[in-house]
């Protein structure tokens, strides 16, 4: 099948030999987000309307800030940086850029228990097994969404533990059960692009990357390990 037109099957556990397709759609070079928002929004549309399969979008955006329902004026440190975009997700602001892997999730979260936080926790559970392909440990802290990694190298935190830094952001909504907007993992973006604003409104940790970690992985590296692991984390919600 052509890149951008991928079909995924899969057995829905619990339901035997009820199949269920995920389309999985890679988009190469930047896709405007507006252009991004408008067709999650029909493909949500389509989904709950039962005219249209689960998808998982794979893509870049051009270097933007998004904002979610919690986010705090003040951690906009440099409005005029780059575009500003209302989300409407989960979460508070964010980066988006060339070199960040950008996941969006239009799954029926209605069918796979109706749990909107354990879905959360498989979302971090299917990105921490991706890195982990790449001998990364991620990590799930609590009271902070999305994955960490931690920097020994770097000094330690006031209370002695570890420096953190994030590698993947999670900020989701629902509509009618079905989940869009989604996880972003990064790859190699410009790290200092994340300086003008206080991602996810945490101000006392940093931001990392998998080529910030040490390791030359690209975006066609990590869409595999992110096509082998969704199986295993995924559709076992």
């Amino acid at each position: 099948m052509p890149r951008g037109e991928i079909a995924y099957l899969a057995l829905r556990p619990g339901r035997r030999n009820q199949p269920v397709m995920v389309e999985w759609i890679i988009t190469d070079g930047l896709t405007d987000y507006a252009d991004a928002l408008a067709f999650m929004e029909q493909r949500v549309t389509d989904i709950t309307a039962g005219h249209a399969d689960e998808a998982i979008w794979l893509l870049e955006h051009p270097p933007l800030y998004t904002a979610g329902t919690s986010a705090k004026p003040d951690d906009l440190i440099d409005p005029n940086r780059f575009p500003v975009y209302q989300a409407r997700r989960g979460g508070e602001y964010t980066y988006h850029g060339p070199g960040q892997r950008v996941i969006y999730v239009m799954l029926d979260v209605g069918k796979r228990g109706r749990d909107v936080r354990k879905f959360v926790q498989d979302l971090e559970n299917w990105v921490i097994a991706a890195l982990e392909t790449f001998n990364i440990k991620g990590e799930i802290r609590q009271g902070r969404v999305g994955v960490w990694v931690q920097r020994p190298e770097k000094p330690a935190q006031p209370d002695g533990s570890p420096a953190e830094d994030k590698i993947a952001a999670i900020g989701i909504r629902l509509r009618k059960w079905v989940s869009f907007h989604g996880i972003s993992i990064n790859v190699d973006p410009d790290l200092s692009h994340f300086e003008g604003i206080v991602p996810c409104g945490i101000n006392d940790h940093g931001v990392t990357s998998l080529v910030d970690l040490g390791l030359p992985v690209t975006m066609d590296d990590l869409d595999v390990a992110l096509q082998q692991t969704f199986e295993t984390t995924m559709q076992s919600a």
